[in-house]
């Protein structure tokens, strides 16, 4: 009996070429990802009702949304933003270092954003969370995991 090599048996026309994408690009779509999804949640939380009328009267989340407020939100949303370009031209020792702190520290960051919310947008908060979270941690596992140079 005869046995089947891959010279004998090559990969059919319909097989795909999967790439190993560098590790720079998956942290970039991550934290880009990352953005899309943060800045959607606060455009949704818009469309709660009396959201808007507190943002009027100068109050987001119990907060006065004077020069501080806009400042430490200003910074929460830069950083990440930043993360994007950072990503893809910091040096690799430097790149895995910030990428696993940013990532550290935004995942309460994205935890306390739901804190004091009704209980009927659990499911809302909830699921941002959740995505947003999981997105962190692919970015720590990445970062984790970034492949070391061979001899």
């Amino acid at each position: 009996m005869r046995s089947h090599t891959a010279l004998e048996n090559p990969p059919s026309q319909n097989t795909l070429e999967d790439q190993r994408m560098p590790v720079r690009a998956k942290l970039a779509a991550a934290w880009t990802s990352f953005m899309f999804l943060y800045i959607y949640v606060d455009y949704l939380a818009l469309y709660k009702p009396g959201f808007v009328t507190d943002i009027l009267a100068g109050t987001v989340h119990e907060f006065d949304t004077g020069p501080t407020f806009v400042a430490i939100a200003l910074t929460l949303m830069a950083i990440p933003i930043l993360m994007i370009l950072l990503s893809t031209t910091l040096p690799a020792r430097v790149n895995r270092t910030v990428n696993l702190v940013v990532a550290t520290l935004y995942i309460p960051v994205s935890i306390y954003n739901a804190a004091g919310e009704p209980w009927s947008y659990t499911y809302f908060y909830g699921l941002s969370i959740g995505l947003e979270v999981l997105l962190l941690a692919f970015i720590l596992r990445s970062a984790w995991t970034w492949p070391r140079r061979t001899a």
